[in-house]
């Protein structure tokens, strides 16, 4: 049974650990996914931030070379005739281009230098020269128009293919000045005469190309995943054997304990076993409610009975039987009488107080008080003369019994901490002890007390009136048998 238990909890133990483990795969798996999700989220939004990082940077420097140009070349040089400033420049030495064809071809020129890069600055009132590549173009520089006009002072700018690349476009609106209110206002060719300062002339746009960015982006995730997934495996193989580990400590445990509780077991089957000598030693010292209270910590123990029967019986002829056999020879007789009295006193109910020597000394009423106490007693009596003539037949001998018998109070309790018996006081004892010592071998003298209880039962002699040793002249009678067994015989 325990076999199967153990297996049980073994395959259950399995189940569980693999359980754990496809659990925590998933849980790794699911972080994983998250964790690259986040980091593609991240990504984009660092490239995003990126670029317009950049374009604002890039538009920033354009302007401000626009405007170094218009301040530190323009204005000085517009003093000087010979110099001629043109909205339509064409390199040429005597032509130098106004702030915004500088700022036209510094874009060009960037562009040339880089292809993926575009700086383009357009209108929706283009001069009639640049309608061609002045206006917008697509949608992006349409709707960048649309809002920067109506928004002069915010961005506009998103991620999307342009020549079949991905691009960060971005647009910033170009705001008249005072200085250049003027000029467009005058101008002959201008497509508008009523600018104010602060309009939006145009769009400034840069187009940055993504391209490698993102090629470096999906590069370090490639590289970034590989490691979450190195990492989840080591987590993972360093979990699995983590668990595999308090599996195994758990299972040494289990065996552990199953090893202890079974030597527990064995060791309570043992002091179970030893309880039970204990008290069947005890049982066979003291009745069984005695030894019950003196179990449950009672130190005093004493009992008054207002009435018991006393039988107290000699082996007569012992002393000078002890002179003629062996030590050992002599206590195995004895212990063979005594034995067969022993089961006599189980069997009519009785108690059995000591032995002394070769006396025997029985007592019925107690612990437990009955109303028949005297004629158990006066059955022992008559069976202990059966057993000792069986006993004779048996060994050959000529060994005689004498026996004393007294009915009265008592009083019985336990006496002594150690070695500790339980025996009988009382003037009842006492005259059934001098009943033994003044009767005659063979016989089984009794008290007045005693016969007035049994002498409907039992058949008895008058022995007359005797002179008892501390007690004066008493009259005592000799229980001769049963009184049925003689009125059967005589039946029959």
């Amino acid at each position: 049974m325990r076999q199967l238990i153990s297996r049980g909890r073994s395959t259950l133990s399995k189940i569980i650990f693999k359980q754990i483990i496809l659990v925590l795969t998933v849980l790794f798996c699911v972080g994983v996914g998250i964790t690259m999700a986040s980091m593609y989220r991240l990504s984009s939004t660092i490239i995003k931030s990126q670029a317009l990082q950049n374009a604002t940077l890039y538009a920033q420097t354009i302007k401000e070379s626009r405007t170094l140009y218009s301040n530190d070349v323009i204005k000085p040089l517009t003093k000087v005739n010979a110099i001629n400033f043109t909205h339509d420049y064409k390199p040429t030495k005597v032509e130098i281009p106004v702030p915004a064809g500088f700022l036209i071809e510094l874009g060009n020129h960037i562009s040339k230098l880089n292809p993926d890069v575009s700086v383009r600055l357009y209108s929706d009132y283009p001069f009639p020269w640049r309608k061609a590549e002045g206006g917008a173009r697509d949608d992006f520089e349409r709707e960048a128009l649309a809002y920067l006009t109506k928004n002069p002072t915010e961005e506009f700018f998103r991620k999307e293919k342009w020549r079949d690349k991905p691009v960060f476009r971005y647009a910033q609106a170009d705001v008249l000045s005072a200085s250049c209110v003027n000029c467009h206002n005058t101008h002959p060719d201008s497509p508008k005469t009523d600018w104010k300062e602060g309009d939006v002339r145009g769009i400034l746009e840069i187009i940055q190309p993504l391209d490698t960015v993102n090629q470096k982006t999906r590069n370090g995730m490639r590289d970034l995943f590989f490691l979450l997934v190195g990492l989840s495996v080591l987590a993972i193989s360093g979990l699995t054997l983590a668990i595999s580990r308090l599996r195994q400590n758990a299972r040494e445990l289990e065996h552990r304990v199953l090893e202890r509780t079974a030597q527990l077991q064995e060791a309570n089957v043992e002091l179970v076993k030893e309880q039970e000598k204990s008290d069947r030693l005890l049982l066979n010292i003291l009745p069984e409610s005695i030894a019950a209270k003196l179990k449950e910590g009672q130190n005093s123990i004493a009992e008054g009975f207002a009435e018991v029967t006393i039988l107290f019986a000699d082996i007569v002829g012992f002393t000078v039987l002890s002179s003629q056999i062996s030590p050992e020879d002599l206590v195995e007789l004895l212990n063979e009488i005594f034995s067969a009295f022993d089961d006599l006193t189980e069997k009519h109910g009785l108690e059995k107080i000591k032995t002394i020597g070769d006396a025997y000394m029985v007592v019925g009423g107690l612990p437990n008080p009955c109303d028949n106490h005297a004629e158990n007693i006066a059955e022992m009596a008559l069976d202990m003369k059966e057993e000792l003539v069986k006993f004779n037949a048996r060994h050959n001998a000529g060994i005689n019994i004498r026996i004393g018998i007294n009915t009265g109070p008592a009083i019985a309790g336990v006496i002594g901490t150690k070695k500790f018996i339980y025996d009988l006081w009382g003037d009842a004892v006492n005259t059934a002890a001098r009943m033994e010592s003044h009767g005659i071998p063979g016989a089984i003298q009794v008290t007045q007390s005693t016969y007035n209880v049994l002498r409907d039962k039992y058949l008895f002699e008058d022995r007359g009136i005797i002179h008892v040793k501390g007690k004066g002249d008493m009259n005592t009678y000799l229980l001769a048998g049963r009184l049925a067994s003689i009125q059967q015989l005589l039946v029959s």
